[in-house]
């Protein structure tokens, strides 16, 4: 096991690894902005190394500034939590040729499922179901025309090198596809530094479902099976569920085997997660995999009893898959997660400032991830994410109302919050029955604000 890890990252996710890497025994470093010098990531490690000025592109995306860090501290290894630098394939090279182990899929990996088109075609290969779309990139406005007109109308313009939504636009006619191809191509280049699209076949309300995977160093993978993460804002994700009301157990076995011999093939390593949309019809098509720790990894730990965190510690220091998960995994019970956002849950605005009071639930089957505390800043600077309140019940009935106690005893004062509003989403009627899908969150507001509400 390694004896010191540096956590390229800040805020929750940063804390939770650290909490990981004590109960395994190991020593942590944080690295913070100045614009978190009062964190409790930075509280609560072992050390704690200033990068920086509060900009992202001057402290925790600053990779010179993490690697000599890592030096200084002279870490065995660097965990990159979520978001930030943890699928940047050239910051996993440095960390290689630095001799510092990167807690994540080998770089060649993360480069192949970053490039989105890449990727298709590798799930292909393994026979894992994808969308009808292009071969590969579509370079113009005319091939893009003709493969629409191949695979029929609507169809999804996607960033090569993208994700979180941006670079994407949905075409619905010929006669729009030129500007929108055009206004995808130049938020592509400016958000990723490519500009190259390619296209999909578009579904309207599709479920959102991933399955969760873990692989060893020595070619072993499993899948832990699915979360449904359906209610979502402009391809940001509020509320995640574990498992998922659509997926049947037949499919589960079955997509959880075809990925398994997939990821095995590529030579994949550590935690990873392989999104779907799901149709009409209840079939499963591959959209991207995202070769690092989710958000919403706590529903898989509920329902699996394995904490994700320190699996990927024990693999990336080479043990196996089979020292490190029960002999059988199995679903039990049910698990949702809010994520509960410093923002006006009317306007969606950030809102950042000074907490004056925080209380977090608690009690059976209740878990909160959160790295604020009560006088605590949230700067403006970073993703307004502040806590995930996380429950747990034997079915999806009692997971939701121990979600309605818990959000009902959640206090945040000082600065807006998104509790409001997942009040609201889970005392509506369609979310209780599981009648939902991608388009939920726009119908629901879209009848909120018909009712002045």
């Amino acid at each position: 096991m390694f004896r010191k890890v540096l956590v390229a990252n800040r805020g929750e996710i940063a804390l939770r690894v650290l909490n990981a890497c004590k109960e395994l025994g190991i020593r942590t470093v944080a690295v913070y902005s100045e614009a978190d010098r009062n964190s409790l990531h930075v509280r609560f490690a072992d050390e704690a190394i200033c990068i920086g000025p509060p900009r992202l592109s001057d402290s925790y995306l600053n990779v010179p500034a993490v690697i000599s860090a890592a030096e200084i501290a002279d870490v065995d290894a660097i965990h990159p939590g979520y978001g930030l630098m943890s699928e940047n394939a050239n910051f996993a090279e440095v960390c290689r040729a630095s001799n510092i182990k990167f807690i994540g899929p080998p770089p060649e990996v993360t480069r192949l499922m970053g490039e989105k088109e890449k990727a298709r075609q590798a799930m292909k290969k393994a026979k894992v179901p994808i969308l009808p779309g292009s071969d590969g990139i579509v370079p113009s406005v005319e091939e893009a025309q003709a493969w629409a007109k191949k695979v029929g109308f609507p169809v999804i313009l996607k960033a090569k090198a993208g994700g979180g939504g941006r670079g994407m636009r949905i075409v619905r006619s010929t006669d729009e596809l030129p500007n929108l191809f055009h206004a995808a191509n130049a938020e592509a280049a400016n958000a990723f530094g490519n500009g190259d699209l390619y296209m999909e076949k578009f579904i309207d309300d599709p479920r959102h479902i991933e399955f969760q995977m873990l692989a060893d160093e020595h070619g072993n993978v499993a899948s832990l099976f699915e979360r449904e993460c359906s209610i979502q804002r402009r391809h940001q994700k509020l509320i995640e569920e574990a498992p998922s009301l659509q997926v049947t157990p037949k499919l589960r076995e079955e997509l959880g085997r075809t990925l398994c011999r997939c990821l095995a093939e590529i030579g994949y390593q550590n935690a990873g997660t392989v999104e779907f949309l799901m149709d009409a019809n209840h079939e499963l098509h591959f959209i991207e995999m995202n070769t690092r720790i989710q958000v919403e990894h706590p529903i898989t730990e509920a329902i699996t009893g394995v904490d994700l965190v320190k699996a990927q510690l024990r693999i990336a220091s080479g043990d196996r898959l089979e020292e490190i998960l029960p002999g059988k995994l199995e679903i039990r019970g049910h698990a949702i997660e809010c994520r509960i956002n410093a923002e006006d849950p009317r306007r969606f605005i950030p809102s950042a400032g000074q907490i004056s009071a925080f209380n977090v639930p608690g009690g059976n089957g209740v878990r909160v991830d959160t790295a604020q505390y009560a006088e605590g800043m949230i700067p403006p600077y970073y993703d307004s994410l502040i806590a995930k309140l996380i429950v747990h019940g034997c079915d999806r009935a009692e997971a939701i109302a121990k979600m309605e106690r818990a959000l009902s005893q959640f206090v945040v004062q000082g600065v807006e919050t998104s509790i409001s509003l997942h009040q609201e989403i889970f005392q509506d009627a369609g979310f209780r029955a599981g009648k939902f899908d991608t388009g939920f969150m726009e119908r629901f507001l879209t009848s909120r604000a018909a009712s002045g509400e």
